[in-house]
């Protein structure tokens, strides 16, 4: 059968809802990474993972199912699960490298220009090997020239986030920093796909290829992993914050007990 060039179009609602998840995974991720840093100036690695467990996790690979789903076309389309949870792993992987260097000494130029790329990479990497999951009797058509553009996109946004996020020292610039990542990530989501034309070599083009993840499922799964994460990291910064507190306070008690006995 000669291929056929398939028309895409996308469910705004659900494109709204990718960058709000994004925008919600960057600033978990933004907010662990800025507790990683100590006060004897060494990096707590387990704020460093989690930054790049919400990052990766929520702001990246969450978003792009959620975008897959906003996407639409006449075709039956599944996802290989191994794939899947490998982009995933590679998303976690190279947003912690990423935000762990940044938080790990003084925000330099040099810091930023090998971090920002490093992150914006990580958002192409996983973008694509979730793309390479993706089964449907068909195959895509790409634009190396839109794929090239999108890397860049994503590469140069993420390095203003970070500059933003590890600069500002208020929890507004935070937000900003959180909000353009997200649209680095979403900018480059749906830049890459702009890059990728479908083209069906199917009769039958409702017709479904087994052992595949259906996009019904999509929802489900993204919803599960984005949801745990973002409970455990933010149960877990709100338990470090208590416990600063309490040090905090005790240190303070003692002081004060000191004083009174010097008396």
């Amino acid at each position: 059968m000669t291929p056929e060039l398939l028309p895409v179009t996308y469910t705004p609602w659900l494109v709204a809802l990718s960058f709000v998840i994004s925008a919600v995974g960057a600033y978990t991720a933004l907010s662990a990474a800025g507790a990683a840093r100590r006060d004897d100036r060494r990096v707590n690695r387990t704020n460093v993972f989690m930054s790049g467990l919400a990052l990766g996790g929520i702001g990246i690979w969450s978003m792009h199912f959620i975008g897959m789903v906003a996407w639409q076309v006449d075709l039956g389309v599944g996802y290989r699960l191994l794939e899947t949870m490998v982009s995933l792993v590679a998303a976690v992987i190279v947003s912690s490298l990423a935000l762990g260097y940044v938080a790990s000494g003084p925000v330099t130029l040099r810091r930023l220009l090998v971090a920002g790329p490093m992150a914006g990479i990580g958002v192409a990497v996983m973008h694509y090997l979730g793309m390479y999951s993706m089964r449907f009797d068909g195959f895509f058509d790409w634009d190396a020239s839109v794929v090239g553009v999108s890397i860049l996109i994503a590469m140069a946004a993420a390095t203003a986030a970070l500059w933003l996020a590890f600069k500002a020292k208020r929890r507004s610039h935070r937000v900003a920093a959180a909000l353009v990542m997200a649209t680095a990530v979403c900018t480059m989501h749906y830049t890459g796909m702009t890059a990728a034309s479908v083209m069906c070599t199917a009769a039958n083009r409702a017709a479904m290829l087994p052992g595949l993840l259906r996009p019904a499922d999509m929802p489900v799964i993204v919803a599960i992993i984005a949801f745990g994460v973002a409970g455990i990291i933010g149960t877990d910064l709100l338990v470090q914050r208590t416990q600063a507190r309490s040090a905090v306070s005790n240190d303070a008690r003692l002081r004060s007990s000191e004083s009174v006995a010097a008396r």
